[in-house]
Parts: structure tokens; sequence; C-alpha cells
């Protein structure tokens, strides 16, 4: 028994301790001299920015998973598109620190804001800058989400995965063939990232210990853990291991960007590709403020241009013959919702703006059974799946920005919910919003927490965070989803109802959910899908 005490209070102190200092070492300077050491760090962000064409066939807005694939799939069938992201185009490179770490950040991790907290529940404060994580506040919920040239491959973790077939057709209602996205969309999508599980090899190194403290404990509670897939460049990896790249994937580093590369992330292939058919380019910097349809039935589409520093270089109206939407759950929502209010597109339906769902997301710690080793890798390793009282899927984390043992595994948890919520408009104030459940927030906790603390329990954990209130954290989501429902607000391949050549391509069509799994895959795999239909089809 003093031996558990002993390593709860060091656990505890390694977690709170650690979040602390970070607070503490991160009061912003002056935004000057800020801005001039990100333009050291970073000079190729601040290179002058491209104005796009003021007419192209087509516009994708957004540059994520389905806006990638939007574009690559338009331009290999000879539609030349004009690609609009708001954020910057970030370089890698195997030395430089491109990105910041969770564990010191600064104003390149978070999109102009000053203040942050994580999922340690600990405020951090930064400079402003154009960054590449935003984290949109609703009452209930704050969303991360990317604002970077690729998207949430640029700060995700990985973990790519498709969900079963009984959770899939649960919640697309048949919209949607299963089997054809297993048999065709699903394996493209993994041909396209490299999608793998984690070698032997890296597996079995330090930095990633705790994978195999977490695989051994849930063996320990009756669990069989799965591999999981990634998009990880274990090649990377092996190189930080070996001295020959800068450490990042094998030190704590994912949820504000690898600066090395060390994910393939969609820079690499969809939107390379794309770029190299000559008939597809990217304009970052370019915010999309209003889509409209015009009286002759093209549609215009009005952008701001930003510097990194948050300077307006100026404003654009662009048009296009036909637009796709691919600038994410809230991105794609809050532009259909305000267009709709505002009548710049008067005949969207009335499921516009609704059945939006944090996919069930938990963040969770759980003491170890022993303190064996130093090391906080980043690429998930494997996951649990649980239906002992509702469907959930626990998956293998790490503790961001703290490359050293804890005391604790980190968990991701993903519950299956059905709770949905609709965005609203407020004319005062010209903004987009919702409110997320506390009940819904607080079921899902307690269901994600009872099968942790299960594990936690046979396998003879050493501290019970718990106690501390830092074992499970479901204030945020990474995986916001909805808000322009394939089937409801567009056709059963995302175009959308009322306004013909416009299209959603990206998260706001999955409604809320995927099924206790990871939805960057389904997402990219839907683009696929629905892509190769409009380009079959003309339209």
């Amino acid at each position: 028994m003093r031996r558990r005490a002993l390593f709860k209070a060091a656990g505890a102190a390694a977690l709170l301790g650690t979040a602390a200092t970070t607070f503490g070492r991160n009061i912003a300077s002056a935004d000057p001299a800020w801005n001039a050491l990100f333009r050291t760090l970073v000079p190729e962000i601040f290179a002058p920015l491209p104005d796009p064409p003021a007419h192209s066939p087509a516009i994708v807005i957004g540059s994520g998973f389905g806006a990638a694939v939007t574009a690559l799939r338009l331009a290999e069938a000879g539609v030349a598109n004009t690609v609009l992201e708001r954020g910057s185009r970030w370089p890698n490179d195997p030395w430089r620190e491109i990105f910041t770490g969770d564990d010191l950040p600064d104003g390149r991790g978070f999109w102009h804001r000053t203040e942050f907290t994580g999922v340690t529940k600990v405020p951090m404060r930064v400079a402003p800058f154009g960054g590449v994580l935003d984290c949109t506040e609703y009452p209930g919920i704050d969303v991360w989400r990317a604002a970077a040239v690729g998207g949430g491959s640029v700060i995700f973790t990985g973990a790519m995965i498709a969900p079963e077939r009984r959770f899939f057709d649960h919640l697309f209602g048949g919209t949607v063939d299963y089997g054809e996205m297993d048999r065709v969309y699903y394996p493209r999508v993994r041909g396209m990232l490299r999608l793998s599980p984690m070698p032997a090899d890296i597996y079995n190194s330090p930095p990633f210990a705790h994978s195999r403290a977490w695989d051994e404990q849930v063996r320990k509670a009756g669990y069989q853990p799965q591999a999981s897939d990634s998009n990880f460049s274990w090649d990377v990896l092996r190189a930080e291991l070996a001295g020959a790249s800068r450490p990042s994937a094998t030190a704590a580093r994912s949820n504000l960007g690898n600066s090395n590369g060390a994910k393939f992330d969609l820079n690499q292939n969809y939107l390379k590709y794309a770029q190299n058919t000559g008939r597809s380019q990217v304009y970052p910097g370019h915010r999309v403020d209003v889509i409209a349809q015009e009286p002759g039935g093209r549609y215009s589409v009005t952008v701001t241009k930003l510097a990194p520093t948050g300077d307006v270089l100026g404003t654009r109206t662009l048009t296009c013959d036909r637009l796709f939407l691919g600038a994410g759950s809230i991105g794609t929502s809050e532009l259909l919702v305000r267009a709709q209010a505002t009548r710049t597109l008067p005949n969207l339906n009335e499921h516009v703006g609704d059945g939006w769902g944090t996919n069930g997301d938990v963040a969770l710690a759980r003491g170890a059974s022993d303190v064996a080793g130093n090391g906080q890798g980043v690429a998930s390793a494997s996951r649990i799946f649980d239906e002992s009282e509702v469907p959930l899927t626990l998956e293998s984390w790490y503790i961001p920005g703290i490359p050293f043992e804890t005391g604790a595994l980190a968990s991701l948890g993903m519950v299956l919910d059905s709770t949905r919520a609709r965005f609203g408009y407020d004319r005062a104030t010209n903004r987009v919003g919702l409110s997320w459940s506390t009940k819904n927030r607080d079921d899902i906790v307690a269901a994600a927490r009872a099968v942790d603390h299960r594990i936690a329990e046979r396998a003879g954990a050493l501290s019970e965070y718990a106690q501390l209130g830092y074992d499970a954290n479901a204030q945020f989501t990474a995986h916001p989803l909805g808000g322009a429902v394939l089937g409801r607000a567009t056709d059963n391949y995302g175009r959308v109802h009322g306004h013909p050549g416009l299209y959603v391509m990206d998260g706001a069509a999955v409604p809320g959910s995927t099924g206790t799994i990871n939805p960057s895959l389904t997402i990219a795999a839907l683009a696929e899908r629905n892509i190769a239909a409009i380009v079959r089809a003309g339209s």
C-alpha cells in the first residue's frame, strides 16, 4: 500500500507539475518580437502569397482529407480547380523546429489566440499567430480543428481505421453501401496514404514503452489489443531513433505538427499529386467568408487574404462553375448556415446545420502498473473494443508534450453516442454557433471511465487519477462531424439540395459519429466515393 501511494503521488506530480511549469513559462511577449522569431524559424510561410484566378471551373474550400481527395480526382478528370486554405503551407525539415511542441507551445501552435487549454485542463498563454490548431469554443465543448495546408492530416495522431459494418449501417441508415466502401474506397485510401500497423522494431523501442505497458494492462483485464493502421512514415521514426533526425514523433509531438514530416500527411500525397497534374493549385492564406450563388447559376466566394501574423492583405470575390466544400465540419457548416440565414444560398433545406456530434471523444489517463521506461512515442499502436454497456473503443494514446515516464497511460476513448446538436445563426453578430449537452458529455465520460477504471483495477495500476479529476476529459473534441449530413442536407453523394453545382465533401457530411473509430479514413473514403460518382455523372 505504501508503494502504491508513493507512485500515486509521483504520477500526479509528473502530470500536474509539468503542466504548471508549462503555464508559468509561456506568458507571451510583445507580438512584434514573436513574429520576428517566427519569421526566422519558418521564413517559408512569410513568402508573398500568390493570388488565385478570378474565375475557376471548380473551387475547393479547404485542404483536409475530403478537400484533398476532391482536388486530385477533379484534376485527374481534367477539371481545373483552385484550392483555398486559410492556414499556411508549412515546410518539413529533419533538423529545424518548424512546429512548436505541446510542452512549451508558442503561437505557431494555435490559430490567432492567446490562451489554450488542452487535455490536461491547464491553461497556457501564447502570442497570437496563425498557427496550425484552431480551438473553436462553444458552450459545453471546445472543437479542435486544423488551420494549415493539409488540414487535419498535419495535426492528428495518424490512426486511420474503418468502422464495423453494423455501426456504419446504423449511422448512415442505408445512404452509403458499406460493402462498396469496404471493397473499393477504404482500400483506395489505404493505398494512397500507405497505411500500416506499427512495425515490431518501433513498437519495441524505448519511446513506445508506454504502448507495450498499455497492451499488457488490457491483456490482464481480459482484452486482446488490436493493431491499428497509421499514416506515420516508420522510416522517419527510425531516423529519429538512430539520431539522423530531430526527435518529434518519438518525443510526444503530433497535435501541433511534426517538423520532420513523420506523418505521411496530405502534402506528401493527394495534394502533391493534384498539383503535379498542372490542373490544381493550392492558395494558402485565403479565408473564405461568404459563399453565394449568382443569378446565372455560377458561384461566388468572398475571400480575405491573410498574412500569418493576422494582417489583412486584401479581400476579393472569386467565381466558379462548381463549388466543393471541404472546410471541415465546422467550416463547411458555418458557411452553409450563414448563407442560408442571409439568403446568399436561399434554397438550402431544413437539414442544413443539423446532425452535429463529437464522435464521442474522451481523453483518459490511468495509472501504470509499474514505472518501467521513459518515452511517449506518438503513433497509436493498438486499441480495444468494449460493449458491456455502450459500444466504445479505447485507443492507446500518449501524454502530449511530455516525452518521459509519468506513471500514467493515456487513451483516447470514442463512444457510440446518439446526441446531436444543431448550428444556429446570430444575426446581430453574423456568427454561427452551437451548444453541446453537458449531460451527453457526462454520459460518455462515465462510459469510458468505467472501462478504463476496470482495466486499471485488474492490471494493478499504481495510481488513481480519478481522485484528482484528471482521469477523463470530454470538454473537447478533435473529431467534429456533421452539420450538412449526407442524405439529408445533400443527396447520397454530397450534392447540396436546392443548389446544383454545390457539394459537401468533408466531415460535415458524416452523421455525428463514425462508430467508435477515428473518422479520417471514412471521411477520405466517402470523398473518394462521392467524387467518383460526381465525375461519372458530369455534375
